[in-house]
């Protein structure tokens, strides 16, 4: 299956076998070649205020001339904290065009986290939106970082509504704790003196790192997936050229427009919404909490858009609300399922409701995301992962690393092609481990392919969880569970969730027979971030291990205990 693409018969007509992802040395010419042909156009929406594309220029300009004037080096890592706000894409272009690394940064973090993150990073800089300031002066001290710009709701938005927004915000939703940083500069002040500064154009080509994009390990220590500016150009020009079947049927009167309520920390977003609206001159609607449906579907009413990419939960979540039918659905092109599986109900509901299908993909972190995607014109929900998109090599190995080769039988999942991550940031020993000598990178998910090369998932090698599209690692929650008082051992297991497709189970024993689910619960709140945090603790007298001590996850995972 190595070199006989079974599934390019599977492509819609006018699909690509491959791309050339060499057609830009860097993310920047991608950039920069869309604010100059696109620059009388709507690059985003935020509230009702429309931010232009050569807006966009030019204020990434000025902010890449303030962060030189830091006297960063080329390569340094500057971290993003912040929701999806307009000041996130113009961060992201003032990063790269500074010729600096773009280090994701998930904003709901805690101290904890967010300290592991910025010091593997390495990260001298960091943009934050002051709502989670705090999280940042408790560990700041400890961080290589030196210099904050800070960002609020409203800067974005003028004078008037800016300021209302931002009351609103810290006054009224009182979303803004207490907080000391007399180093940050704020985010508006930065762009009014970058534009009075020279910026110097750095030559940045297309083995540079782009991003560090943070994915958690199955050793608990979460890791930065290394995407060089290839990388991300190649996924962005794959996506591209698989959704163009069904993209091109919008009206020439419209300009492409996509939903963004995933957020742009997370690698979906980031390529998929993001890169690829800069590339094809799209309008994105940027939606900056998700979990408020109401909210969310208010601001769709208000605009004509042609592409939602998004988790099965915010699917289900928005079919099932009443407010549903308050937006037209009718322009929507393409529906992408990504993160977590899509079940065959909501597939079904959606399709009932939108008469648009939606079109399951497949990806991780490490391959910037995007790997494989079900044909967007096909509107049948098959339960597979689709088949992998334009220049992409997928196939099953054993647990020797050789070849899978029999229709239907199971075998881990192992990808190839330009979107595949140069390692892990300064972890060779953890790179080796899922870098084949052949140029594939083994996945840890364990797969079935069928005749026709559509590949669907049965299973997974690691004991990784999957909440609503975030991976958590058991191995982490433990490391945290097990320091709070009164824990003698404990493991943490997934189990199916209906809302989310799993949630973390934590089976403890008690050192301390008092210690109570809500105090378990309690400590783990304070010290990881929601969707990591257990939802349910089961107290047992041991735990089952083998004879060299190790816990045994997938004994407590069987029905019969």
């Amino acid at each position: 299956m190595t070199t006989d693409r079974i599934w390019l018969s599977s492509y819609p007509e006018g699909v690509p076998s491959d791309i050339d992802p060499s057609q830009y040395s860097s993310l920047v010419g991608l950039m920069e070649e869309s604010f100059s042909r696109y620059a009388d156009r709507t690059a985003y929406s935020f509230m009702g205020k429309s931010i232009g594309y050569a807006q966009t220029d030019t204020e990434s300009q000025a902010l890449a001339a303030y962060l030189q004037s830091l006297g960063l080096d080329k390569g340094d890592r500057v971290a993003i904290m912040m929701p999806n706000v307009p000041q996130y894409p113009v961060a992201v272009a003032a990063i790269l065009r500074a010729g600096f690394v773009v280090v994701n940064v998930n904003p709901l973090y805690t101290p904890r986290e967010l300290e592991h993150q910025l010091k593997d990073s390495g990260a001298r800089a960091i943009f934050i939106i002051e709502n989670f300031a705090s999280t940042l002066e408790k560990c700041i001290a400890q961080t290589p970082v030196q210099h904050v710009v800070l960002a609020s709701m409203g800067d974005r938005l003028g004078l008037i509504k800016g300021a209302l927004v931002n009351h609103v915000v810290r006054k009224v939703k009182k979303l803004v704790p207490e907080f000391a940083l007399p180093q940050a500069v704020a985010f508006n002040q930065a762009l009014s003196q970058g534009r009075k500064m020279p910026w110097r154009k750095p030559e940045i080509g297309p083995d540079d790192i782009a991003v560090l994009q943070y994915t958690g390990g199955t050793t608990g220590v979460s890791k930065g997936a290394v995407l060089l500016h290839r990388n991300v150009i190649a996924n962005v020009l794959q996506s591209e050229a698989w959704n163009d079947p069904v993209m091109k049927r919008v009206p020439a009167s419209e300009q492409p427009t996509s939903v963004c309520a995933l957020p742009l920390y997370h690698i979906f977003a980031f390529t998929v919404n993001m890169m690829l609206s800069m590339r094809t001159g799209g309008k994105t609607i940027l939606i900056p909490n998700p979990r408020d449906l109401p909210a969310v579907l208010k601001e769709l009413s208000k605009h004509t858009f042609h592409s939602f990419p998004a988790v099965n939960t915010l699917f289900n979540g928005l079919a099932n609300h009443p407010d549903f039918n308050k937006v037209n659905w009718s322009n929507l092109k393409v529906s992408v399922g990504g993160g977590m599986a899509v079940t065959p109900n909501v597939a079904k509901l959606w399709l009932e409701k939108t008469g648009c299908p939606i079109c399951e993909g497949y990806g991780l972190s490490e391959t910037s995301p995007s790997a494989s995607c079900n044909p967007p014109s096909s509107t049948e929900f098959t339960g597979t992962i689709g088949v992998p998109i334009p220049s992409t090599w997928m196939k099953l190995v054993d647990d020797e690393g050789q070849d899978v080769t029999e229709v239907g039988k199971p075998g881990e999942i192992a990808i190839k092609g330009p979107q595949v991550m140069a390692g892990y940031w300064q972890r060779p020993d953890e790179t080796a481990k899922v870098m084949m000598a052949d140029g594939y990178f083994k996945s840890g998910d364990v797969g079935i392919v069928d005749a026709r090369g559509f590949f669907k998932i049965v299973d997974r090698k690691k004991d990784m969880i999957l909440v609503s599209g975030f991976n958590v690692y058991p191995n982490e929650v433990e490391e945290v569970a097990s320091a709070c008082p009164g824990v003698l051992e404990c493991a943490a297991i997934g189990v199916a969730d209906e809302k989310t497709g799993e949630a973390v189970k934590l089976v403890v024993v008690r050192k301390d027979p008092s210690l109570t689910e809500a105090q378990v619960l309690a400590y783990c709140r304070a010290n990881m971030t929601a969707y990591k945090q257990p939802r349910i603790v089961e107290f047992r007298d041991e735990l089952p291990k083998t004879p060299v001590g190790k816990i045994l996850r997938r004994e407590l995972r069987s029905p019969s205990t």
